[in-house]
């Protein structure tokens, strides 16, 4: 299958590192026009930078805004009024024991994960739905259905997601417009590759050993016994965004490796 996304402009949030750059490399090598967002203007031109060596006839185009604020998002939008793609894949986790959790984090996580994804998507779908084609992509987690014991609060937003993902969706009905979720397992992304690093420090492991003993110990289920790359995710976002997935509307797609233990 060849993926064409030329003439497609896409936003990519959280895309200067880890999954969304992953994601927004791979739609510029389908040939869209990219906007790479980050919070530092430092990391976002340096992102711009290395996906146009693999943009295939698209411009890359770079803004600094903090989408988990009203005002971050309002900007994104101001700078970029109309898009054919977005991707909502900003976000945040840490690991945090239930009762150590305070207020602020809970409406922490709740701004950067979900509302960022509804404040662009109320922003840019009213678009897509009149002019009758987009794509918007939740970039969700196996969180979202196994809730990790260690970052509850993680996996509420991701839940929520799915909920927001499922609902919008039910606005495209009858158009060519899709909105569907994309849930990976453990992704060897930059930050994960820092946590891997501490975990390997404390436990006196090499970084190989402590990705396999955590696989092990703490996401036993998978079928993979590892972490995914973040282009294996990427690869999934790549087909949902385009034309050839006109059918999947409305979906919870798994890139997770098996983990999730359920038939449906």
């Amino acid at each position: 299958m060849k993926i064409d996304l030329s003439g497609k402009t896409a936003l990519v949030t959280g895309s200067t590192a880890g999954i969304g750059h992953a994601i927004a490399k791979g739609l510029a090598a389908a040939g869209a026009s990219v906007v790479v967002n980050g919070r530092s203007q430092g990391k976002v031109d340096a992102a711009v930078a290395a996906i146009g060596k693999v943009a295939a006839g698209g411009k890359i185009i770079g803004v600094a805004a903090d989408v988990s604020t009203a005002d971050g998002c309002d900007a994104l939008v101001t700078a970029y009024p109309d898009v054919d793609i977005l991707i909502n894949n900003a976000g945040i986790f840490e690991p945090k024991g239930f009762f150590d959790i305070p207020d602020e984090d809970w409406a922490r996580f709740f701004d950067v994960n979900v509302m960022s994804g509804i404040r662009l998507s109320r922003a840019y779908m009213p678009a897509m739905l009149s002019r009758n084609w987009g794509r918007i992509v939740f970039i969700a987690s196996e969180s979202a259905i196994m809730i990790p014991k260690e970052m509850i609060h993680y996996g509420m937003t991701k839940t929520a997601q799915l909920s927001v993902s499922r609902g919008l969706a039910e606005l495209t009905r009858g158009t060519a417009v899709t909105v569907n979720a994309v849930m990976p397992g453990p992704t060897m992304s930059e930050g994960v590759q820092t946590f891997v690093a501490d975990l390997a420090r404390q436990n006196g492991e090499s970084e190989a050993e402590a990705a396999a003993n955590f696989v092990k110990q703490h996401r036993p289920g998978s079928l993979i016994q590892r972490f995914a790359s973040v282009e294996e995710v990427a690869n999934m976002v790549v087909y949902v965004s385009s034309k050839e997935a006109s059918a999947t509307n409305g979906a919870a797609l798994r890139v997770e490796g098996g983990l999730i233990q359920t038939i449906a």
